[in-house]
């Protein structure tokens, strides 16, 4: 309950400020970006999580959504390597921006927290072949909505260019046809969402070792 109520409240945080809550504005395109919603998913998880855990009278596992919170876990995991390994270095990012509260709760402590509650709270051996397919789902569903987005912006202004002074049509340098070109992006796609099953399927193994560390445990 501890993790749970630190973790929410962090969360919620974090969430305010990716809002512009700490910068006295509001940013209105914080809805198109991976970061953002991966964590607004995991933190509701999280919040369902605590509530269980409160009502709860004896010790027991948390059983909300394992399937949900496996591929909710798998996006935040991306959420952390693509941000540590492509972005954080991004000559085009200002390296002030890496430093401030909210960008240091989404990319890096919740990811872990989010990691290390499944690892000590939910039931292992559980997450069969399937889950890491499905999980793909998740970047696929959000790559097809910020496509269709943008598709949205050109028809409604004309060109791209022309989309809205200040309007980010692409949140990731690597999903804009304009700098990478389409083959460029399909690669991206085709190797990322490779990576995230790739992922699932390491997080299965380790979900299946930690199931038969805890039935293998000497009787106390």
């Amino acid at each position: 309950m501890i993790v749970q109520s630190v973790y929410a409240a962090l969360a919620l945080t974090a969430c305010a400020g990716s809002m512009g809550l700490y910068d006295m504005l509001f940013v209105d395109d914080f809805y198109i970006y991976f970061t953002n919603l991966s964590n607004y998913l995991c933190a509701s998880i999280m919040i369902a999580e605590l509530i269980q855990t409160a009502r709860k009278k004896t010790d027991g596992y948390v059983t909300i959504a394992p399937r949900l919170r496996v591929i909710s876990m798998l996006g935040l995991m991306l959420t952390f390597l693509v941000f540590n390994i492509l972005l954080a270095n991004d000559p085009g990012r200002a390296p002030a921006l890496n430093y401030k509260v909210e960008c240091i709760l989404l990319h890096i402590v919740l990811p872990v927290m989010y990691v290390a509650d499944w690892v000590m709270f939910y039931e292992h051996g559980r997450v069969n072949w399937k889950v890491p397919l499905q999980s793909a789902l998740l970047p696929l569903v959000y790559l097809l909505y910020i496509f269709l987005r943008a598709v949205l912006l050109q028809s409604g202004s004309g060109t791209m260019d022309n989309a809205g002074a200040g309007t980010t049509v692409y949140p990731y340098f690597f999903l804009d046809p304009g700098q990478m070109g389409m083959g460029g992006v399909f690669i991206w796609v085709f190797a990322m969402a490779a990576g995230f099953i790739v992922l699932g399927y390491l997080v299965m193994i380790v979900d299946h070792l930690l199931g038969k560390r805890l039935q293998n445990r000497p009787a106390e």
